[in-house]
Formats: C-alpha cells, sequence, structure tokens
C-alpha cells in the first residue's frame, strides 16, 4: 500500500485536548508502552473521524497494525463520548438562551433492504435518526443517541424526552413539521396546504421557516466530520461515535 502525508482541517485544540485526554486514560489503567504516543493515537482517531479514512489506510499511514489501529480508535471513542453533555446539561445551557431549534437527521449506514428497522421512508436510504439541538444562532449544542431510522421525528424526541426536559425547563422550541403533536414548549408551523392558510398563517409560517432554518448549520457542523456521512461499523456504535463528534466540537468551540 502507497502512503503520503495529508492535512486536517481541525484546530491544534481539537489535538492538544484530546492527547491530554488519552494521557490520562493511560495512567489511570497503568498502561506503560504503546506502539503509538499519546499525541499520535489522537491524530489518529481525529483522521478517522473528520476524513472518515478505513482502519487498514490509517494502520498504514502510521505505520500499525489494523487491529491496533482499531483499539486505538474505539479507546479514545469512548473516552470523548463518556465527556460529551447530557441532555440535562443541554437544557441548562439551552435556558439561558432565548429558544432553542430542534430538528432530526439521517446519518447513513450500509444496509441490505432486509433491515427494515434502519430503512428511513422519508429519506429513502438506511440510517440512524439523531436529533439535534440548536441555539437561536445555529450552533451545535446537543446530539441524541442514535436511533433506527425508521423512528419518525417526533417519536425519538418523545423516547428521548427532549419535549418534556425543555418543557420542564420553560425552555421555548421551534421545529418542523415533524414534530406535530408533540406539545410543551415545541412550536410547529400551522398544519394545511399553502392555499388552504389565512394570510396570517402564511407569513407566520415564513416567519417559522426563516427561523428553524438554522438549524440546518447544526446539522452540518456535526456532518462535518465525513466518518457520519457514511458509517460502515455496527449500529451499536453509532451512538459512541456521534457523542465524541459532539464532544471535539464543544470543546474546540468554548
Amino acid at each position: 500500500m502507497l502512503v503520503y502525508p495529508s492535512g486536517l482541517d481541525l484546530s491544534s485544540s481539537h489535538l492538544r485536548f484530546l492527547t491530554a485526554r488519552l494521557r490520562a486514560r493511560r495512567r489511570a489503567i497503568g498502561s506503560r508502552w504503546r506502539r503509538l504516543s499519546a499525541g499520535r493515537q489522537a491524530l489518529l482517531v481525529l483522521a478517522h473521524l473528520r476524513n472518515g479514512h478505513p482502519y487498514a489506510q490509517l494502520a498504514a499511514g502510521f505505520g500499525i497494525g489494523t487491529a491496533t489501529a482499531y483499539r486505538y480508535i474505539t479507546e479514545a471513542v469512548e473516552v470523548l463520548a463518556a465527556l460529551a453533555p447530557t441532555l440535562a446539561e443541554a437544557v441548562r445551557t439551552a435556558s439561558r438562551k432565548a429558544f432553542v431549534l430542534l430538528d432530526g437527521t439521517l446519518l447513513p449506514i450500509d444496509r441490505i433492504a432486509a433491515d427494515r428497522p434502519f430503512y428511513s421512508g422519508k429519506h429513502k436510504k438506511h440510517g440512524m435518526n439523531v436529533q439535534i439541538l440548536a441555539d437561536p444562532f445555529g450552533r451545535l449544542l446537543w446530539a441524541s443517541p442514535a436511533l433506527p431510522g425508521a423512528v419518525h421525528d417526533v417519536r425519538a424526541a418523545r423516547e428521548h424526552r427532549i419535549v418534556s426536559a425543555l418543557a420542564d425547563a420553560d425552555v421555548t422550541c421551534w421545529a418542523d413539521k415533524g414534530y406535530r403533536g408533540s406539545g410543551g414548549t415545541v412550536r410547529v408551523p400551522y398544519r394545511g396546504r399553502w392555499e388552504t392558510l389565512s394570510t396570517g398563517q402564511q407569513s407566520v409560517n415564513r416567519s417559522h421557516a426563516k427561523i428553524r432554518a438554522l438549524v440546518e448549520q447544526a446539522v452540518a457542523t456535526l456532518k462535518s466530520w465525513r466518518l457520519l456521512r457514511r458509517l460502515r461499523c455496527s449500529t451499536t456504535r453509532i451512538t459512541s461515535l456521534v457523542q465524541a463528534v459532539l464532544c471535539l466540537h464543544l470543546t474546540s468551540s468554548n
């Protein structure tokens, strides 16, 4: 296999943060020697998450075995996922905002047609449903655990208790029509065909759409980590990957 130098469109703060966490992990478990230093392991993990490169390709570039690359990445993802904010912590942050934005996104996965629980009829593809909370400027605040793609957004929001958590904190939430019937403090557009709505209702829906559209920035932020654009791992690992990415993003943005 040919190898070549490459770059990552990430700041050095990502590398410093993850390196420090991995050094602390090694001290905690008493790890004396590794094929890669904590800094090189951190770089390996960032390359995997940001660029989506497979284990074999990364292993060749870092001069280690594929199994070793898998272990190093899995270890670091678990460390990062454990540091990601909980929904309660995200709601506390949201309570200091004028409102929050809620939306669901589908993370595509490799599955066959028989895997119906993972097939999203809305998107016409297999994937995992992840709920996103963003602030009024479209900045990512929180990402939920992943559910099968067949789960509708309103059901996912209820299962994660997002609606009740926002209602308890009296945080106004703007969402699209996929969240109709969720109740609480969630605001959705008026229902009905455009021509059947009154002038006032049409005006409200236009304003609603402009506000809610800002959540797409948060979705784009999550998917700027290219691994999440096409996941080829077990579905049981996807939540940890999403939480690891969330942790890295929030660390660098603070």
